[in-house]
């Protein structure tokens, strides 16, 4: 994390030296609106565009799928051509996907549709250049589009909007998933696990522990690179990153230190092991530990992994505090249209389309384990029905898209070292025995400082 900030504000500081817009395509800030819409493209009018995603950094059923669907795109389109490529720099998938297109926008040649995490929204709005889709094509062909015969979930629909305009349309999320080795629990006498609150999580991973001898939870919330469920954790307790008007830090409230006191208890307890997020993933699949709370887009994998292993998977919503409702976040991100050519950004909106169309999430979700923003593909008569039916796991993940909140992004272009700021006090709070109040405080101090 640290030297995807290194990377973010150097890159700032070269844009701010060189005198030129953060939009090398001539986009401005991304305010100004489209004199007209764009017109549609020729029958026989040839256009490349370049699509930048982080899932291509991803090896097999994530590359794989991508990949099918960009070349299903060529075929029904074959006036256009997509060049598809990974983040440049490398870092954990998903952490530098604005840092590589200001990379490629300082030398003149940023990709004309990129796949930004939602923590960027309000950057890639004002100061990246991303083109307002709703004033490319107008706002109603955006609302058919993600109408249609199976529309988006109330709660997905808009989470790409920036004061009134869509700059990215939502692509693929999830939200936090606790899912756990059944076979390990039963090992341990808990075969019918009531995993809805920490502390009952808390007195299952005890029990596995006895038998184990080692801690059994894993929280990605908790290590850096998570802090998007870490937002929903301390929404759980009544708490907020930041303030609704977006200018006052909230992670340092009474709420946030007590949220995050709470959690330090499970680490003391011996229930919460110390992992980074990379050893979180691959927990459960060795046996280190019985439980995960992280992204659901992990599904397949974990399935796979547990069908090979021979243990049995199952999952549960994000867990609660006693007597208050969990209040999951999303994970993930949206497709924004960079490029300021018209030609180029018809084609791109003609590919977003393609991409977050019925087609596509019954590609994304069965075989990757993202959720189906097209809620109602799985209902009779979708193309994902027989897949939910058959996929138990899917339940806890697509309700709660019903009490959904948005990954909050903070204003300003220090955003990537507000969040790092966050983690890391968050991880010397809750392992590392630091003082919750002061930590938490001292940290919303400096972040404070960081925001305008």
């Amino acid at each position: 994390m640290l030297s995807r900030r290194k990377t973010l504000l150097g890159t700032l500081a070269a844009l701010t030296a060189l005198g030129i817009s953060a939009c090398g395509t001539g986009a401005g800030t991304g305010q100004n609106q489209a004199a007209s819409l764009i017109p549609e493209l020729g029958k026989d009018q040839k256009v490349e565009i370049t699509f930048e995603s982080y899932n291509l950094a991803q090896a097999g059923v994530w590359t794989d799928t991508i990949k099918g669907l960009i070349g299903d795109f060529e075929t029904a389109h074959p006036n256009i051509t997509v060049h598809a490529q990974a983040p440049q720099g490398g870092g954990a998938v998903g952490s530098n996907t604005v840092s590589s297109v200001q990379t490629q926008l300082l030398a003149g040649h940023a990709p004309d549709v990129s796949q930004l995490t939602f923590d960027s929204l309000d950057f890639a709005a004002t100061q990246l250049g991303a083109q307002p889709i709703s004033d490319l094509v107008g706002a109603k062909a955006v609302e058919d589009h993600l109408d249609g015969a199976h529309p988006f979930h109330p709660n997905a629909k808009h989470l790409g909007d920036w004061n009134g305009k869509t700059y990215g349309v939502p692509y693929v999320f999830s939200t936090p998933v606790l899912f756990y080795n059944a076979s390990l629990l039963a090992k341990a006498g808990v075969t019918d696990p009531d995993l809805s609150t920490w502390d009952k999580v808390a007195d299952v991973a005890k029990k596995v522990s006895a038998v184990t001898g080692k801690p059994a939870l894993d929280l990605n919330c908790t290590s850096k690179g998570g802090s998007w469920c870490m937002q929903g954790i301390f929404k759980s307790n009544g708490a907020q990153v930041l303030s609704d008007d977006r200018k006052t830090i909230g992670f340092g409230s009474d709420a946030a230190v007590d949220t995050v006191s709470k959690l330090a208890a499970l680490s003391k307890e011996g229930v919460l092991r110390n992992a980074d997020i990379n050893a979180q993933y691959e927990g459960v699949i060795k046996g280190d530990t019985a439980m995960v709370v992280t992204s659901s887009a992990l599904q397949g994998m974990l399935m796979q992994a547990s069908k090979k292993a021979g243990w049995q998977l199952k999952d549960a919503a994000m867990p609660g505090f006693a007597g208050k409702q969990a209040v999951p976040t999303n994970s993930g991100s949206a497709l924004f249209i960079l490029s300021s050519d018209p030609a180029k950004q018809r084609a791109a909106w003609e590919f977003i389309k393609w991409m977050t169309s019925d087609k596509a999430y019954t590609e994304i979700s069965s075989k990757i384990g993202y959720l189906p923003l097209r809620t109602g593909l799985t209902e009779k008569g979708g193309s994902l029905y027989e897949w939910a039916q058959k996929n138990p796991l899917l339940a806890p993940n697509l309700a709660q898209l019903d009490r959904l909140q948005p990954w909050v992004s903070y204003p300003g272009n220090s955003y990537v070292q507000v969040d790092d700021i966050l983690a890391t006090a968050v991880e010397n709070a809750v392992y590392y025995g630091k003082d919750p109040k002061q930590t938490m405080t001292d940290a919303a101090k400096r972040a404070q400082d960081l925001i305008h």
